[in-house]
């Protein structure tokens, strides 16, 4: 059986348009369960709602806790978001490895990201069993508290059926005698123009030419699209 999704809990929030961000961010990914710590503007926030851009189950769900304990107490595994350990000795992992961690562990998994302004303080940290650190620039670590949440919600999502873009099926690439139309008809334009010169050049030109336009792979309908342009070029309508 899988284990369910883990609970994004943001510790202290201070904007509710930073909320609402992070619920469409968590959405977007195919997590629902929000649980936030002492908000410092209350909770609802109507700065929330136009923020999530439709999010609105993750909103209407959301917990409200006064400490973070209380906000995990009924998770096995608590992870920590911080670019420092801040003095703590536990495991550091990364959003990749929390997320196969989360995945492959028995019992329900918490997130805790920090304020906007500070980031998560030692005491929240000394709660969680393992840090998760976001391999970043290290002369500009700035992250939003959207993006953290975006990075770590995707890379839970990879172990979950959520939709792909569909496949497109590419057209098959133009029969030869159909590329060597093309080519025929480009070198019969450039012929007049004087383009293969010098003379003992011209078979190296040619053998160049012809290499350029067979790298692409053209479909039958870009080939007729070039002849086209081709005509065009070739017999210009009157205006």
């Amino acid at each position: 059986m899988s284990n369910p999704p883990p609970a994004i809990v943001l510790v202290r929030p201070q904007l509710g348009e930073n909320i609402g961000k992070a619920a469409r961010a968590m959405l977007n990914f195919g997590l629902t369960e929000l649980r936030l710590v002492a908000p410092r503007d209350g909770w609802p926030n109507p700065s929330a709602g136009p923020a999530a851009s439709g999010a609105d189950i993750v909103l209407q769900n959301a917990q409200v806790f006064e400490t973070v304990a209380d906000a995990v107490a009924d998770c096995a595994h608590v992870y920590a978001t911080t670019v420092r350990k801040r003095g703590i000795t536990k495991p550091v992992v990364t959003p990749e490895e929390a997320a196969r961690g989360i995945h492959a562990e028995p019992g329900r998994s918490a997130i805790l990201f920090g304020p906007e302004r500070s980031g998560l303080e030692t005491d929240d940290v000394a709660i969680a069993r393992t840090i998760v650190t976001v391999p970043i620039n290290p002369e500009f670590g700035s992250l939003n508290l959207a993006q953290a949440v975006i990075l770590i919600a995707y890379e839970w999502s990879k172990g979950q059926a959520l939709a792909s873009p569909p496949a497109v099926d590419l057209d098959p690439p133009a029969p030869q005698v159909e590329l060597d139309g093309l080519i025929d008809h480009i070198e019969a334009l450039l012929e007049p123009a004087g383009y293969f010169f010098p003379p003992d050049r011209v078979p190296a030109t040619r053998r160049t030419l012809r290499t350029v336009l067979t790298k692409p792979g053209w479909n039958s309908q870009e080939v007729r699209t070039l002849r086209g342009v081709l005509s065009a070029l070739e017999k210009p309508r009157a205006r």
